[in-house]
């Protein structure tokens, strides 16, 4: 079987120019796919897209940290920050507790679900689950994950790791390449996660330009594209967007590249047809 390719838009709900961004993409068959933040200021807005555009796979991105829980805060105390009301606001935080044994495994669960039937409610169909920063890289968040998507019937998850090929090519700054390369040790506990080991649940084999994010220009996109292999099946992790007025008033750190990112995908992914290795467009659902 060929190469296919789930071109995932992340962050879909987080601003109405990030939704935008998605239609466009998508109506033009530059993406498939991309991930719904249930507590995103732009929820609504993403939901109206989502049932306009039936064609477009819909999953679920779990935020853990970075914004506010579905849950009431009294019912998952270990994910929330000193606030007494929101996550811990930056990941290495998150990472801290997590290490430290100050997260409960029930409370990533009971948020993880919360989350999953929001979108469930408004008419979603969730293809897929993956997680706001890749927190699902370390075992515990995702055995968690794994087992709520077992008992919601959902049936594929993010590999967040990326494939060795895509490793190799360099992209994005030194510390991110060296952070990204070091985690890749964790993919074996991945990978052993009894619903994967089982293909209850369904993934890919890697996730392309997770060490690329912040830096996904066309340029990058098209040597990305080229090193695909010739088979197997993967995603790639991308934050196109608007960088408007309402992008100012939310937390992230993507801002001007979402412009980038947005303006890549709409002039590279349609001229996929001139390679040599044409991989498939699809969404999760395929898998």
């Amino acid at each position: 079987m060929p190469a296919r390719l789930i071109v995932n838009a992340d962050d879909f709900g987080l601003t109405r120019g990030i939704n935008r961004a998605v239609a466009e993409l998508h109506a033009a068959g530059a993406l498939a796919s991309a991930t719904l933040m249930a507590n995103g200021p732009a929820f609504d807005d993403a939901v109206a897209i989502a049932r306009a555009n039936p064609l477009l796979g819909v999953g679920c991105h779990v935020v853990l940290t970075d914004g506010s829980p579905v849950s009431p805060p009294e019912a998952v105390p270990t994910l929330i920050g000193s606030d007494g009301r929101n996550f811990r606001p930056k990941l290495a935080k998150f990472l801290q507790a997590l290490i430290a044994g100050r997260i409960r495994a029930e409370d990533i669960a009971r948020e993880a679900l919360a989350q999953i039937e929001k979108l469930q409610r408004a008419g979603i169909a969730i293809t897929h689950l993956d997680t706001h920063k890749h927190t699902h890289l370390f075992p515990m968040v995702a055995r968690s994950l794994l087992d709520v998507a077992e008992r919601t019937g959902i049936r594929a998850i993010r590999n967040p790791f990326e494939p060795d090929w895509n490793r190799t090519l360099g992209h994005g700054g030194a510390p991110r390449r060296l952070a990204v390369r070091a985690l890749t040790l964790l993919r074996p506990a991945f990978e052993a996660i009894p619903q994967l080991e089982s293909s209850l649940v369904r993934t890919t084999a890697g996730t392309v330009a997770v060490s690329a994010t912040g830096s996904l220009d066309a340029e990058t996109l098209v040597e990305l594209l080229r090193a695909l292999p010739e088979a197997g099946d993967f995603e790639l992790c991308c934050h196109p967007g608007y960088n408007d007025a309402e992008l100012d008033r939310v937390a992230t750190r993507l801002r001007a590249h979402r412009d980038i990112e947005r303006e890549a995908l709409l002039s590279r992914i349609p001229q996929l047809s001139a390679l040599p290795n044409v991989p498939a467009l699809i969404s999760y659902a395929a898998l």
